[in-house]
């Protein structure tokens, strides 16, 4: 069944910026203007329950064979809104089957950019759960016919892609949100007002912490199988990646391992647990970072050298200058791979630390210290002789968080329009993921730094293994330039990201 043409007279084509006047208020201006004397809404002539088409968001999927099943489904928000056009390029996995099954009026496509050539007038947002390496390319692509985007964590790949997108979601004028839920748990706001109401002072150290990667990671390459599965297209997977043979240890889900394709265990979980503290603090950008990883031995005193890899474990400590809010520099320490951090001095004996200690975050300040858990949840408050301080105040604003609220809430800003009330009270559009996603990246570019090495006749130097300066407002390491390769990739012929 065709899907009908819900373009307006006037609305944005693709590749042109739409306005600040959402879709829902120019359909209410119009039938204003043409009525002239009274209006019976549509939702009271269709009765309890009713949804007017012209306040539904029509909304296309790219890449649900995972992650993005929930992110169409919570979009799509029991039928308050139309999916569309569906796209992914490999419709055998069982995600994708049930998706076609579930809205079988939607278009279906393997290609995004066939998608939206053919479909930028039938769709208004775009939800995009592809694998890290595609998440650039779709939603810029989708930005610039002025459709708004929903793009999971980590928002890019590379710093510079974050940096190109939370420029352009301003130039194009579109809402955007990154897939980092925890942000919208009402509970992230509680820890907000005890640091505001200075209940534990300047904070001065954060440690965050989770037992990612929960796939393999530290492993030789995979060598390529030969046959592609039927219903894959694998080139198009590919997209922008070096051009490498199919296996299944990269597709449906292991490519978070390989920095041709991911981003490791900070950028799985990085922009769920830094969240916090970027939020509570206000922090910027990093101004040094240092890491150390993980060895893996499969021959005696020879470790395994695999650069394409992310390491099995990392520690990472980047400094953050003082803010408008925290007046103190800080230093976050990250640990993954089951590493996490000792008690600290203020947590209560027999106190837990958050999740058993799988994911975690503790933020100490001069008074006192806060944790919680990978999504801001379930935050406690310590003062700094080790007292659990009990019904800490809340602030007004705090209300429970709708069922799926991540992406309803984007969805209803969606409709409201750019800059509208609704937009600016997302908690994180790319304005806030942008700086957050680069941060969190910022520790990749430290630890594939940590892996470069030179020849010195008798073994290998290692001269990114030092402490990286960073300029961000450039994005530059400037005491190490082979670092810099870190910042962006080079795209395989055919693909590239322009604002």
């Amino acid at each position: 069944m065709d899907q009908p043409d819900n373009s307006i007279p006037g609305e944005s084509k693709p590749g042109q910026p739409v306005s600040g006047t959402s879709r829902r208020q120019f359909i209410q201006a119009g039938a204003l203007a043409t009525a002239g004397f009274f209006i019976v809404p549509r939702h009271v002539l269709g009765g309890p329950g009713f949804i007017a088409p012209s306040d539904k968001l029509n909304i296309a999927g790219v890449g649900f064979g995972g992650k993005g099943f929930s992110d169409v489904n919570n979009s799509f928000n029991k039928g308050a809104n139309n999916v569309a056009a569906l796209c992914d390029v490999d419709w055998g996995l069982p995600r994708v089957k049930e998706m076609f099954t579930k809205h079988p009026n939607a278009k279906k496509y393997k290609d995004f950019r066939e998608m939206l050539d053919k479909e930028g007038n039938n769709i208004d947002a775009v939800t995009v759960s592809t694998a890290d390496h595609t998440h650039a390319i779709v939603a810029m692509n989708a930005m610039q016919r002025g459709k708004h985007v929903y793009v999971q964590k980590p928002m890019t790949h590379n710093i510079y892609e974050a940096r190109m997108l939370t420029e352009a979601a301003r130039k194009y004028k579109v809402v955007t949100q990154m897939g980092n839920q925890g942000s919208s748990n009402p509970q992230q706001m509680e820890m907000v007002a005890w640091f505001d109401k200075g209940l534990i002072g300047n904070v001065h150290t954060i440690q965050l912490w989770t037992n990612r990667p929960v796939w393999p990671q530290g492993i030789p390459v995979p060598q390529p199988v030969g046959e592609v599965p039927v219903d894959l297209d694998w080139d198009l997977w590919l997209g922008p990646a070096q051009k490498v043979g199919y296996t299944p240890a990269y597709h449906p889900f292991k490519w978070r391992g390989w920095w041709n394709f991911g981003a490791g265990a900070l950028g799985d979980i990085g922009c769920h647990i830094m969240d916090t503290p970027f939020r509570v603090l206000g922090l910027g950008y990093p101004t040094e970072v240092e890491t150390s990883v993980g060895q893996v031995f499969l021959k005696d005193w020879t470790p395994e050298y695999i650069p394409e890899g992310c390491p099995p474990s990392s520690h990472v400590e980047m400094m953050f200058p003082a803010t408008a809010k925290n007046k103190s520099a800080v230093k976050m320490v990250w640990s993954d791979g089951g590493i996490r951090p000792f008690r600290p001095e203020f947590l209560p004996e027999g106190e837990p630390m958050p999740e058993n200690g799988e994911n975690g975050v503790i933020m100490v300040g001069d008074k006192g210290m806060i944790m919680c858990g990978m999504y801001g949840e379930n935050p406690k408050l310590f003062t700094k002789d080790g007292k659990k301080m009990e019904g800490a105040p809340k602030p007004d604003s705090v209300k429970q968080m709708p069922e799926n609220g991540h992406q309803i809430l984007w969805t209803e800003a969606c409709k409201a329009g750019f800059n509208s009330k609704e937009h600016k009270a997302l908690t994180s559009s790319f304005d806030f993921a942008g700086p957050l996603t680069e941060s969190v990246l910022m520790g990749n570019l430290a630890i594939r730094s940590y892996m470069v090495r030179t020849p010195n006749g008798k073994g290998f130097n290692y001269p990114g293994r030092k402490k990286l300066t960073w300029d961000g407002k450039n994005m530059k390491i400037t005491n190490f330039d082979e670092a810099n390769q870190f910042v962006k990739r080079e795209y395989r012929e055919g693909w590239s990201l322009m604002a």
